[in-house]
């Protein structure tokens, strides 16, 4: 199918029979698509060039509307829906106005390759696709078709050039006439006119054309003949030859650098942003650089225009203070002067006298800092590319223009270090930092002592360029390590920068400020209100916290106050901490604080039962992504007082912890929270205090006073109590407070209260019985428990259960000395883990598969296995998983006859082992054992190491819902 846009729309069939496309609503829709074929047209583009500037009430439904219509006439395939608008699904070389701007550029390219024939063919081609006013049935596009309209006139121009190079001066003398007539202010028509005389023998009034037109730009504009009608009037006078078969402007010129300043610095770390902006202006012609203050937007900018190889104009925007300067801005900077005031001479705005002057100069304009006055600079961009089509701008600021045909290129800060980083100087923040701290103290470098005050100092402040110059000017008084201690108050220690620079680009805060003092009142609320959130906020979450629409979050997005990434709208750090201070000054700290900590209340107490379910991975996710806020909302309500808030947070908390083997800083937390509530709590409220108890004794450091909260916990819920509100509590009560005196008594409980519990409970508490039954010795018993359990945990999609169960059952084949069997189920076990993404129980089926590798033999792959389990228990913190490992690790160098190396393994997993645990006892059992025959080997003459593993089989820790290893997220 075909689109012709230029004149009345109409859509052609395969047959090139016209489509019936109905009323005219239907039509501009058509004309707005067919225009970005193949591209995506945003919603309220496309609501903009149907009703103008006042849409209807209900114009979403009157949009859907029409967009309907549009596919019954033409298909529903060929009209696309996207989250961002719409699409029109076509080649755009079927729609006329694209197909004219193709021919009309291989017309140029041709004329400047020296093929005047072919370029005056293509060009004719071009031209006849006209059939009346561009985009005449959107007649709110006005912008657009006058980007159309001028394209067509330079595509004249450019046949008139090709026709005269061919020699049809007399042919073009009269269409040049009427064209000059029309456009009087369009130099290089009456350049054309000039030669075309000329060349018929009419050399007097060539130059009375010239003369015409100096006096008619003199008198409107204030300026004189551009260099293009000079040269044809002096080649007139002269009677140049080449009047008579070459262009006159044929001689190439020297480039033009207006307002475009030398730097006095090397431009570090951003090569790949050229590239981008130079490629984007390629096939572009307006490119603008968005990102936050400080990120470098105009020094990019700079190196950018520097590297063009045509005329530039650099135009700082930031002394501007009003809409109506941005025109004068421009004008001074392209060095054209202000016309002689006359009486009999009217005036012409800024904004005319600049289309005229551009009009067909092929140009780079640059707009730097527009943020401020970004409105008056869309509309003057937009009326200069539609009027000009040599001309490219390329813009900078903190927002996009939001005009038709914009290219935006968001301009991030310098890529940071990761905090353990191994050579910092790979990445471009670190080595900007460098280049500037060596300007101000010579020889600086970075090495081994301070080589993490840099990262650091790089990290803190989020990788924008400027923060990082004005750190590094402090290493003119302070070493670098006290720069680094300072940066908790970095608006007062960053507040020294070039004397030359701009007022704010002088400090860190003034930088964030000026950004701020551009927001409206809304904007600014909810800027500091989003404060309280630590690593960002889903849409409705920003919502629900901060009480003010979406549309404001998108509209700070849009100024670069935030950036969208991963699904979340996220401050960077440097901003966050101003925002703070505007919260805290505001007087709503408490309040919104309190309204994060409820909504993360709300968000873990809906994922929590999910946990326990087949969507446990979705949740899981989910969670991780709210981590950082959940923690940050139980450090509030500690801090500020709200016990209760805080039990209920940290205690619904407990099944994603464990889960996710978060758990030494999750027991930090309820450390600290069990240090604001003394030994009180709120009423009714045993299950949550019992729940803090026992995360805060997860990393297995048990003091005299938790040591005493434990007791207490025995006795307030007993092992085989069923909480009534915290499912999870049902496993901890049994890791964490040991095992009861009597068997049978807890087995008959279990087993007579199966009927009162929940599916997950239920599964749970087969494996709970079996562990039992495994330590009362009765092994075939409990292997049928854990059997059902199993069963149990498989029907409910619930893996963490699966992994603990399937420990279970390899225990028991480990005690029979079935050691495949006890292989083949730790890798099963092991599968499920990495699925889960549980690293802990990752490590621990590496331990348990260690063990039975050991005993068949296999040290190569025990070692292995407990090399990685070791690996990962020390990434996590897991001390007993770790103990394990380094047990495991001492029994294959113990089995290989390497003494010296197993008694160091032997040792430290000795020491790391936690002493309190009463899980730990048959890890403190064998390595005690494991000891005692080194040492009796050791006494032994020298011989031959053993051949086969131990009589005795390796046997494991107890695990499930009896095992208590901790890590560390």
């Amino acid at each position: 199918m075909r689109f012709q846009i230029l004149g009345p729309t109409s859509a052609l069939d395969e047959d090139g029979e016209p489509v019936a496309l109905g009323g005219p609503r239907v039509r501009a829709l058509l004309t707005l698509l067919a225009l970005h074929a193949g591209r995506i047209v945003g919603g309220e583009q496309l609501v903009d060039g149907m009703y103008g500037p006042r849409p209807p009430e209900g114009v979403a439904n009157a949009l859907q509307s029409q967009v309907s219509r549009l596919r019954r006439a033409l298909g529903r395939d060929l009209v696309e829906f996207h989250p961002a608008g719409y699409r029109l699904v076509a080649d755009p070389q079927d729609v006329d106005a694209r197909r004219f701007e193709l021919l009309a550029q291989q017309g140029r390219q041709a004329l400047a390759g020296g093929d005047p024939g072919r370029a005056a063919a293509l060009l004719r081609d071009a031209l006849e696709l006209w059939r009346g006013a561009p985009l005449s049935d959107a007649p709110h596009a006005e912008a657009a078709a006058a980007a159309l309209a001028e394209l067509r006139l330079a595509a004249t121009e450019d046949r008139v050039q090709a026709d005269l190079d061919l020699g049809r001066h007399r042919e073009l003398v009269a269409e040049l006439s009427q064209l000059a007539a029309a456009h009087p202010l369009r130099e290089r028509l009456r350049a054309q006119l000039m030669r075309a005389l000329y060349g018929s023998g009419r050399q007097a009034e060539a130059l009375t054309v010239y003369d015409e037109a100096r006096k008619i730009l003199d008198e409107e504009l204030g300026v004189g003949p551009g260099a293009e009608l000079a040269a044809a009037h002096l080649a007139v006078l002269r009677a140049d030859p080449a009047l008579g078969a070459a262009a006159p402007d044929a001689a190439p010129a020297a480039r033009r650098r207006q307002g475009l300043r030398a730097q006095l610095t090397s431009f570090v770390g951003r090569a790949e942003e050229i590239e981008q902006v130079a490629a984007r202006l390629r096939t572009n012609r307006l490119v603008t650089l968005i990102g936050p203050g400080g990120a470098g937007k105009t020094r990019l900018a700079t190196e950018a225009a520097d590297q063009e190889p045509g005329d530039v104009c650099f135009v700082g925007l930031a002394p501007v203070s009003e809409d109506a300067g941005v025109p004068g801005a421009v004008l001074s900077a392209l060095d054209i002067r202000d016309a002689p005031p006359a009486p009999d001479r009217h005036t012409v705005d800024p904004a005319t006298r600049l289309v005229t002057a551009l009009a067909g100069r092929r140009l780079l304009l640059v707009l730097d800092n527009c943020e401020h006055v970004v409105a008056a600079t869309a509309d003057l961009a937009d009326l200069l590319l539609a009027s000009c089509p040599e001309l490219r701008v390329l813009v900078t600021g903190r927002e996009a223009l939001g005009i038709t045909g914009e290219s935006i290129l968001p301009v991030a800060p310098l890529r940071m270090p990761p905090p353990e980083a191994g050579n910092p100087l790979d990445y471009p923040a670190v080595r900007l930092f460098v280049d500037r701290a060596a300007a101000v103290r010579p020889g600086f470098a970075v090495d081994a002592g301070n080589a993490a005050a840099v990262v650091r100092i790089c990290r803190a402040l989020d990788g924008l360029p400027l923060a990082i110059e004005l750190a590094a000017a402090r290493l003119r008084t302070l070493p670098v390590a006290d720069v680094a201690a300072r940066l908790d108050d970095r608006f007062g220690l960053l507040t020294r920068g070039s004397r030359t620079a701009l007022p704010r680009h002088q400090t860190l805060h003034a930088v964030v400020a000026w950004s701020w003092d551009l927001l409206d009142e809304s904007e600014q609320r909810l800027a500091r209100r989003l404060s309280v959130f630590v690593g960002g906020a889903r849409p409705e979450a920003a919502e629900q916290v901060c009480g003010l629409p979406e549309d404001v979050l998108f509209s700070l997005a849009e100024k670069s106050l935030v950036e969208f990434a991963g699904g979340r709208f996220r401050m960077l750090e440097t901003i966050r901490a101003f925002c703070a201070e505007r919260l805290a000054e505001s007087g709503e700290a408490e309040s919104i604080s309190e309204a994060h900590a409820r909504h993360c209340l709300d968000l873990i107490m809906t994922a929590d039962p999910w946990l326990r379910t087949g969507e446990q991975l979705e949740w899981l996710v989910r969670l991780d992504e709210e981590s950082d806020e959940i923690d940050a909302a139980i450090r509030w309500a500690t801090a500020s007082g709200r016990p209760e808030l805080g039990l209920r947070l940290l205690a619904h908390c407990a099944c994603y912890w464990w889960m996710r083997g978060n758990r030494v800083t999750s027991a930090h937390l309820a450390a600290d929270l069990l240090a604001a509530l003394g030994f009180r709590y709120p009423p009714g409220m045993e299950e949550e205090y019992v729940m803090c108890v026992l995360i805060s004794a997860w990393t297995g450091g048990i003091d005299e006073e938790l040591r005493a909260r434990l007791a207490e916990a025995r006795q307030l819920l007993p092992p085989y109590s069923l909480p009534r509100r915290l499912e999870f509590l049902t496993m901890l009560l049994s890791a964490y407070t040991g095992p009861p005196g009597e068997y049978e008594e807890v087995y008959t409980e279990l087993i007579n209260r199966i009927d009162e519990l929940r599916p997950w409970q239920e599964a749970l508490s087969f494996s709970g019985v079996g562990f039992l039954l495994q330590s009362a010795g009765r092994g075939a018993e409990a292997a049928v428990n854990f059997e059902r359990s199993l069963a149990a945990f498989k029907a409910i999609g619930e893996r963490w259960g699966m992994v603990m169960t399937l420990s279970g059952l390899g225990s028991i084949h480990q005690e029979k000395g079935d050691f495949t069997a006890a292989v083949a189920l730790a890798d099963e076990a092991l599968a499920v883990a990495t699925e889960l993404g549980a690293e802990t129980e990752i490590a621990e089926a590496l331990c348990r598969r260690g063990d039975a590798r050991l005993n068949l033999a296999d040290a190569t792959g025990a070692w292995a296995d407990y090399l990685r389990a070791a690996e990962m228990s020390r990434r996590n913190g897991s001390t007993e998983t770790m103990a394990w490992a380094r047990l495991g690790l001492g029994e294959v160098a113990l089995f290989q006859g390497d003494l010296d190396e197993a008694r160091a393994l032997l040792v430290q997993a000795r020491d790391e082992v936690p002493g309190d645990w009463y899980t730990t006892e048959e890890t403190r059992a064998r390595i005690t054992a494991a000891l005692d025959e080194v040492n009796a080997r050791s006494a032994e003459p020298a011989g031959d190491p053993p051949s086969e593993p131990p009589s005795e089989p390796v046997s494991e820790p107890p695990s499930g819902p009896a095992s208590g290893a901790v890590s560390e997220r």
